[in-house]
């Protein structure tokens, strides 16, 4: 049995943290369904800025919301703002299942809005019996998964200063998000 990536929400930001509720983490129905994470299941999350790690199970809040809200203990865990990678895995009994299965991966924009809808693709190439790619999902292309060329780069810098990010926030923000 080989462990797997089954979906992913990568980069989705945390609007809050609630110690006194009863545990989970607390997401838009409408995103989980985008990428196939389902009520009551346990995910991974993976603190970007703060290198924790935990396991919860997921609730659903209000859809539209993209909320993104860590409870109970996790809730000590992250920052409101903190960038998080979710991830729902499940068991395949070998590789050979890996050419079949198809993970969604949403990623991010700083207001939680879903940016890109990816999959990743496992195929046999010329070169190994097991490669890799990432996928845009709604084009099935590899050239298109990265859309930054289309965003507008002032946009967000004037959002994230709006917001009250200091210039070298946005400055590394942009940087990493936007550059080649």
């Amino acid at each position: 049995m080989m462990k797997v990536i089954r979906a992913k929400l990568h980069g989705i930001r945390v609007t809050s943290a609630d110690l006194n509720y009863h545990g989970s983490i607390t997401l838009d129905p409408e995103q989980c369904a985008l990428a196939g994470i389902y009520p009551m299941e346990f995910v991974d999350i993976w603190n970007k800025n703060s290198g924790a790690r935990l396991s919860t199970y997921v609730i659903f809040g209000q859809p539209g919301s993209r909320c993104c809200i860590l409870n109970g203990a996790a809730a000590r865990t992250c920052q409101t703002g903190d960038e998080v990678i979710i991830a729902a895995t499940e068991f395949i009994k070998g590789p050979e299942e890996l050419y079949t299965l198809k993970p969604r991966i949403l990623t991010y924009l700083p207001d939680n809005a879903v940016d890109q809808v990816l999959y990743y693709d496992v195929f046999q190439s010329e070169s190994r019996p097991y490669d890799f790619r990432i996928m845009d999902a709604d084009k099935h292309t590899v050239d298109s998964c990265h859309t930054w060329p289309n965003i507008d780069v002032a946009a967000v810098r004037a959002d994230l200063a709006a917001k009250g990010w200091a210039e070298a926030e946005i400055d590394a923000f942009v940087q990493s998000h936007f550059s080649l």
